[in-house]
């Protein structure tokens, strides 16, 4: 049996997972593993100029493209604590990273030594398993174990933790003769799916509630099918944008409190049948549940047991992976339609698309400081279906998903629960790495921008473009909207003046400067007009000089977004609305008269 030392048995396990990309910064307790990474080759590795950056890169990586593993690495201390947000983000929206720690040597870890830190209980609640591995010889079965886990029943992230000595000592290990552990996924039953069915089949106006599980499931096209053969609308949750393209003509429109369109809102309103498929009923999707549940029946598929009835309880509850689900839900339709035992959905699909021509929110403001609803017009303009957008939280996020456009899966790639500000910079390069040909379109408010802004510098290095759109209003612009209710603007205001820079006025940070200095491209616009020639050039220099390109966007101070504190029938429009096709011109429907 061939003798390696535990880290390099731990590198070729990760290759023949399928790993071809990571991302880390190296310590002392790590290097043995890095020393591995580099004898073995066949793994890229991305050097984060922060290690909570590393783990966004990851998350960002697996996330464009289905069978993706991001994996980062670092130290167990300083590194591992850092990495604990990224964990976070990585359970809550289900996504599968492997996170891999270097410890201080086992005879020390007890006597509080330099940078030891016991990180495996401290990632435990925020992963599937987080093991600190003290013997060698365990090292292959706990990252066989690692994978399994990720892939099994609702992905989710894993961490391992290997101690400097347990790295350096040699083991047994024939990496010829490894194999990965068969993924386990729920599965619905024929019974199950021909009950959901004849309950939606009862129904006067379904609706289908597409969920990221789908994304995750890699069954978009199933959800399409089932859609176009029982002809019920879809609405998407944030998490699923893209599952069907937004100009599908049974995509009825996202729902929710703050990443919502008006006639989504209103097209869930007028159901009274909801099938949710790989969706958990988040608070922002749903609001107050008396409003979203009144008069409805539900039926809910999960691939986690535990979520079906965590939130309310549906009618019907199925334990199921996404595509197992869908898989017979087209099965079935196929068979009733073959039969004629499908009802007629037509009438109540084209009223959908009525609201969604008619209840629009308006983006074509001439105003000089901008109003960030121009910019996403533009960018509508300039970007098309083959871009993926990357965001995380905040007022930019929030308009984005109410007006910009989505067309495929893993093409709107966004931190949906935890929401951490620093978030989109480093996932941006983690999909631009996973997709170095695709056009990838970040989006920030200038907080989020200045979290995270010196992995810039990352993709500067490696050579990894894409455009990140800035709109800057200095300004913490959603805490500021929300403090409305407390009547206090305390605290969330980011303006100076720049001594360095006096032609910003009070916008503080020069955002072109450093990033210039990052070694990026960056361009400012500050009249409506510039902003589309400004993307355009954006996406020349990123392909031209292969970095990230910046288009800062100067925004008035205050804009309020749309939005609801309480429920998705009373919708704050602080806009006026459209009312002509003008108002609107980038609308995936030209409006017409209600």
């Amino acid at each position: 049996m061939p003798r390696m030392t535990a880290a390099r048995a731990a590198v070729e396990i990760l290759k023949r997972e399928g790993v071809s990309n990571a991302f880390g910064v190296p310590g002392a307790a790590i290097n043995p593993f890095y020393a591995a990474l580099k004898a073995s080759g066949g793994v890229n590795h991305t050097l984060a100029r922060h290690v909570e950056g590393a783990s966004h890169m990851a998350e960002g990586y697996t996330r464009a493209k289905a069978g993706n593993i991001g994996v980062c690495i670092g130290t167990s201390g300083p590194a591992g604590t850092d990495m604990i947000t990224g964990l976070y983000s990585a359970i809550a929206d289900s996504i599968p990273i492997l996170c891999i720690t270097g410890q201080a040597p086992t005879a020390v870890l007890h006597k509080e030594d330099f940078q030891a830190v016991d990180i495996s209980s401290i990632a435990k609640p925020v992963t599937k398993a987080a093991t600190t591995v003290l013997e060698a010889a365990q090292v292959p079965g706990v990252f066989q174990q690692a994978f399994h886990l990720m892939r099994t029943g609702r992905p989710g992230p894993v961490l391992i933790d290997l101690p400097i000595d347990v790295q350096l000592t040699e083991i047994e290990f024939d990496p010829e003769l490894y194999e990965p552990i068969p993924v386990h996924k729920p599965a619905a039953s024929r019974k199950q799916i021909e009950r959901a069915v004849q309950m939606l089949n009862a129904s006067e106006r379904p609706v289908l509630v597409a969920g990221g599980g789908i994304i995750n499931a890699d069954a978009s096209e199933l959800l399409v099918e089932f859609a176009e053969l029982t002809g019920v609308p879809v609405i998407p949750t944030l998490m699923g944008w893209g599952i069907l393209p937004d100009d599908h003509e049974l995509n009825a429109g996202m729902v929710g409190l703050q990443t919502s369109h008006r006639y989504g809102n209103a097209n869930f309103l007028e159901s009274d049948f909801v099938l949710g498929i790989g969706n958990r009923w988040a608070n922002r999707h749903t609001g107050k549940l008396d409003v979203y549940t009144q008069g409805r029946t539900f039926v809910h598929v999960d691939i986690e047991p535990t979520q079906i009835g965590k939130i309310f309880a549906p009618d019907l509850g199925i334990a199921s992976d996404a595509k197992a689900a869908l898989t017979l839900f087209v099965e079935v339709a196929r068979e009733l339609k073959a039969a004629g035992g499908l009802k007629d959905r037509s009438a109540w699909a084209a009223s959908t698309q009525e609201r969604k021509a008619t209840l629009q929110r308006k983006t074509h403001f001439d105003n000089v400081p901008l109003k960030p609803q121009r910019v996403y017009e533009e960018m509508n303009r300039a970007f098309g279906p083959e871009t993926r957008y990357v965001t995380t939280i905040g007022l930019s996020q929030i308009a984005g998903a109410q007006m910009l456009h989505v067309y495929k899966p893993r093409h709107w790639i966004n931190c949906g629960q935890a929401g951490p500000l620093g978030w989109t910079i480093p996932a941006a390069l983690g999909v631009a790495t996973a997709d170095p040909e695709g056009t990838v379109v970040a989006l920030s408010g200038d907080y989020d921008f200045q979290f995270m802004l010196e992995e810039l510098a990352v993709g500067a290095q490696h050579r990894i473009p894409y455009v990140h759109v800035l709109v800057n209003n200095s300004y913490l612009g959603l805490i500021r909207q929300a403090q409305r209710n407390f009547d206090i603007d305390f605290q969330v205001n980011l303006e100076f003046e720049n001594l360095n820079s006096p032609e910003l006025g009070v916008y503080g940070v020069d955002h072109v400067k450093v990033v210039e200095g990052l070694g990026c491209k960056a361009i400012r616009v500050t009249e409506p007009d510039q902003l589309l020639p400004a993307f355009e050039e954006a996406k020349k220099l990123a392909a031209e000089f292969r970095v990230p390109v910046v288009v800062e966007a100067i925004l008035e101070r205050v804009t309020n977004i749309a939005m609801s504190g309480s429920d998705i029938a009373s919708v704050n429009e602080f806009e006026d609305l459209a009312t002509d096709p003008s108002h609107a011109p980038t609308a995936i429907r030209p409006l017409t008269a209600s």
